[in-house]
């Protein structure tokens, strides 16, 4: 993909909040008419990397192309084309109608406004007949939410970004709120990026999912993140000793208190063939989900060892003939030398371990 076809390409970008860094992204390119993901624990930068891509903010340092051009805040280049919905959702102290049709005034763009916004507010299960002259008080949480993202999606934004959309709002609000964005793309071709918590919806929704920890990319697909402390082994290799007393081995970690990176991809789950062989890393777990990844043939499959959750890939046709189901206890491995390394903070700060 070349950065004509991208509509966002980041390039070398760090942002600060005073002197603390938050985001660090060496390259990043998003294609059009894309559903990506965006997951990773509080405060990994996720709504960060939002607000720079919807140009509420700009870097501290680096660029963000918008479809091959530089772009800054509030610019006539991105101002209608782009659009943030924010966690918690903003509403102007005026009627369901006037806030959903303020856009497309500042547009200019005032034919049939009624039935314009009764259409957008019928896309999240609104009807205009109960809804459009309700006042912004008169909402309930998740009703709050649906008008906010019914504001937004009036004016077929290129780009629809989404900060934790579903997370404080009931099931039914969620449902609609996943249908109307899924609209989006399937009818105007809007690009979407989604920040949730909600690993197992974004997996089944998203072409891409990315992954955030420490305000870095960790990189696309399910990882697994084990913080420290990483204790040195007499055999070379470091450890960290779970609640129940199993024990994760790695490499030398390049901090004592660094995170270590285990690609679901990487993890095996051990069958009746290799159960008896000799190998350091082996964990026994619980599964408690399996979800079909989109657009693969692969499965994710959550186990629980110890109190911990890892993601495991499973090619689809082998969760047959592995026996896999909610429930059932089984043992994964993973090769030490596979891991890789997140600082948990700036280098000066870091440690180098020792025994």
């Amino acid at each position: 993909m070349t950065v004509k076809d991208a509509v966002y390409q980041i390039n070398d970008v760090l942002h600060r909040y005073a002197v603390e860094p938050v985001l660090r992204v060496k390259s990043l390119a998003i294609p059009q008419a894309a559903i990506v993901g965006l997951i990773g624990p509080n405060g990994s930068g996720k709504s960060t990397l939002l607000r720079l891509l919807g140009f509420v903010e700009k870097p501290s340092r680096g660029e963000i192309l918008f479809k091959g051009r530089p772009a800054v805040p509030f610019s006539k280049a991105v101002r209608f084309q782009v659009t943030l919905l924010s966690q918690e959702p903003y509403l102007m102290r005026r009627s369901v109608l006037k806030n959903i049709a303020y856009g497309l005034e500042l547009r200019g763009s005032r034919d049939n406004l009624r039935s314009r916004v009764a259409e957008a507010l019928s896309w999240l299960g609104l009807p205009d007949e109960v809804f459009a002259d309700r006042q912004w008080s008169e909402l309930s949480g998740g009703e709050a939410q649906r008008v906010a993202l019914a504001a937004r999606l009036v004016l077929k934004p290129e780009v629809l970004l989404l900060d934790e959309p579903t997370a404080s709002v009931d099931a039914v609000s969620a449902e609609r709120i996943k249908a109307a964005a899924l609209k989006a793309r399937n009818e105007w071709g809007t690009t979407l990026l989604i920040a949730s918590h909600d690993w197992q919806w974004l997996y089944e929704v998203c072409d891409e999912v990315l992954q955030l920890f420490n305000g870095q990319l960790v990189g696309p697909g399910r990882m697994n993140i084990v913080l420290g402390p990483w204790q040195a082994r007499p055999d070379g290799h470091w450890q960290k000793v779970l609640s129940g007393g199993q024990k994760i081995v790695t490499t030398a970690p390049p901090a004592a208190d660094a995170a270590a990176v285990v690609d679901s991809g990487k993890i095996a789950v051990v069958d009746a063939c290799d159960a008896g062989r000799k190998r350091k890393n082996i964990l026994k777990g619980t599964i408690s989900k399996l979800v079909l990844e989109k657009g693969s043939r692969n499965t994710v499959a959550t186990l629980l060892v110890d109190g911990m959750s890892f993601a495991i890939m499973v090619p689809s046709q082998r969760i047959e003939s592995l026996n896999l189901y909610p429930g059932r206890e089984i043992e994964i491995y993973f090769n030490p030398n596979s891991v890789k390394w997140i600082h948990q903070g700036d280098k000066k700060h870091f440690k180098k371990p020792g025994l």
